[in-house]
């Protein structure tokens, strides 16, 4: 097995699909990537088992002499690779051994293979559904979600992001029980009714390698009742979902919250970043004080004596009211919003705060509804 493949070009594709990689002592082979050679194309593998990401590239002067696929240490291919400048480099695998040469103008490196049978198999998604959506709608959905995902192993099924596909749209949420996130596409259509739960660390995977190109096309999602696939442009990944029912995020939201805070978004942040340097480490809890015309953020840590206070224009109809909230949370949610106002609806100070960018008067297909629990406040 012999081809040459530009170094850059190699290392580019390598480096998209190596954030799946775990080093694994009880299967060493998943520590590799899979090289397999066809038709004068490389098509290179990495997994950890649950996940599977694939990358294709043209290759120079292919001959499939014996082997057709090796697995190469990734770590030690991908520094090999970084720190060579953008050269022709040929790869010669020995029949028996599995032993690597990496050979260009003015170097040569020997490196061991393995035997690529023993890799895990490509995983077969059978009867599956497919939708087709831009690029930037998905990285946008992961975006806006992900962040309110909830880390406790416990709650498996808080741990991704809920995905329900109609005829009607698209829906992505997320909720770690104290945020909420609930993200509607009008432009992304399924055929028929479908639901299920995209694990974290692969989803933010997708759009790590979707950001990374820059442009716009259209992804596909194929899924069944276990599986899902993301297909586009020269890549493929497949993921296992995550297995059980998402709890009932709409009984979550309040349905009448008259109080109705507008502010602007930037100013707002910017105060929450500074006021929030001087609330509890634990609770990050922040006071927000309103009036008609007016908004006071304060806080404070009693232990070290540390307090803040600012004022802000807004434009707030509803009942004076002090109600606090976390600001680690608050400050999640203004930064991956990207409109110049937000609306903060409200019922009580016991009662969660739902958040909604306003899009003044834009035409735009994508609806998001954030949530956040308040944080009972000290008389």
């Amino acid at each position: 097995m012999k081809f040459i493949v530009n170094s850059q070009a190699l290392y580019k594709q390598l480096q998209s699909i190596s954030g799946i990689i775990t080093n694994s002592n009880t299967v060493p082979i998943i520590s590799c990537f899979h090289f397999q050679l066809e038709d004068g194309k490389l098509t290179v593998r990495a997994t950890d088992l649950e996940t599977t990401l694939v990358v294709t590239l043209d290759v120079e002067t292919a001959s499939l002499d014996g082997l057709s696929q090796v697995a190469i240490q990734s770590k030690l291919l991908l520094d090999i690779l970084k720190s060579l400048d953008d050269v022709p480099l040929t790869f010669t695998v020995d029949d028996t051994t599995y032993a690597i040469e990496l050979t260009h103008s003015a170097g040569k490196y020997s490196l061991a293979g393995m035997d690529a049978s023993v890799f895990p198999a490509m995983p077969q998604v059978e009867g599956t559904v497919s939708v087709s959506m831009p690029a930037s709608a998905l990285v946008s959905a992961i975006n806006k979600t992900v962040f309110a995902a909830s880390n406790d192993e416990m709650r498996q099924q808080m741990t991704g992001i809920f995905c329900q596909l109609s005829p009607e749209g698209a829906t992505f949420v997320a909720t770690d029980a104290h945020k909420l996130v609930r993200y509607k596409r009008s432009d992304v259509k399924a055929d028929e009714q479908a639901e299920f739960i995209f694990p974290k660390k692969p989803i933010t995977l997708v759009k790590k390698i979707l950001e990374a190109r820059r442009e716009e096309f259209d992804v596909t999602l194929s899924y069944n009742r276990t599986n899902a696939t993301f297909a586009f442009d020269n890549v493929f990944i497949a993921c296992r979902l995550v297995d059980g029912k998402y709890p009932n995020f709409e009984a979550a939201i309040p349905k009448e919250n008259p109080n109705k805070l507008t502010i602007d978004r930037v100013s707002f942040l910017n105060t929450l970043r500074r006021v929030g340097l001087f609330a509890n480490q634990s609770t990050c809890q922040v006071r927000l004080s309103l009036a008609e015309n007016e908004i006071v953020v304060s806080a404070e840590d009693i232990e070290f004596s540390n307090n803040a206070q600012e004022k802000l224009p807004c434009d707030y109809k509803g009942d004076t009211m002090d109600i606090g909230f976390n600001s680690r949370f608050l400050i999640e949610m203004l930064t991956n919003l990207d409109t110049e106002h937000i609306l903060i609806e409200m019922s009580q100070p016991s009662r969660a705060g739902i958040i909604f960018p306003v899009n003044d008067g834009e035409d735009t297909s994508e609806n998001i509804l954030m949530l956040v629990m308040p944080v009972m406040l000290a008389n």
